[in-house]
């Protein structure tokens, strides 16, 4: 599944829209993690128990977008957004979103470079292999 927060991809062609996917998952930190927090707020810095929860918590929306975007027939989501509201004190809602599209590349070339690659996030970015 490639995703991308541009709405055009590069050395595809898009051959059909499907519609807006979202991911959604509402979150809060436990109160032993609240104190945890507490603690680091004390001596300043990178609050690491909220940034995990975070991370987490995009990541898990993250997924449900990609989910919902395999059950309804995409290859690809395009224009895709993250949105974060505190629902209640210390409860956050997290949501991935973005258009669930089918694409096909442009040529041969772009087909067999992406056909071993089943994560668009894994590997060396281009320019730095070594």
């Amino acid at each position: 599944m490639l995703v991308v927060t541009t709405n055009e991809l590069e050395g595809y062609r898009i051959v059909r829209h499907l519609g807006l996917v979202r991911g959604l998952t509402v979150r809060s930190r436990s109160v032993v993690g609240n104190l945890g927090a507490a603690i680091q707020i004390f001596f300043g810095g990178n609050i690491t128990v909220y940034t995990k929860l975070a991370e987490q918590t995009r990541q898990e929306a993250f997924n449900l977008l990609v989910a919902h975007a395999q059950e309804i027939g995409a290859n690809a989501v395009i224009g895709m957004r993250y949105d974060a509201n505190e629902i209640a004190a210390a409860v956050t809602e997290v949501l991935a979103y973005g258009t669930a599209v089918v694409v096909e590349p442009i040529d041969q070339q772009t087909a067999q470079q992406t056909a071993g690659a089943s994560n668009p996030w894994s590997g060396t970015p281009p320019g730095l292999q070594r």
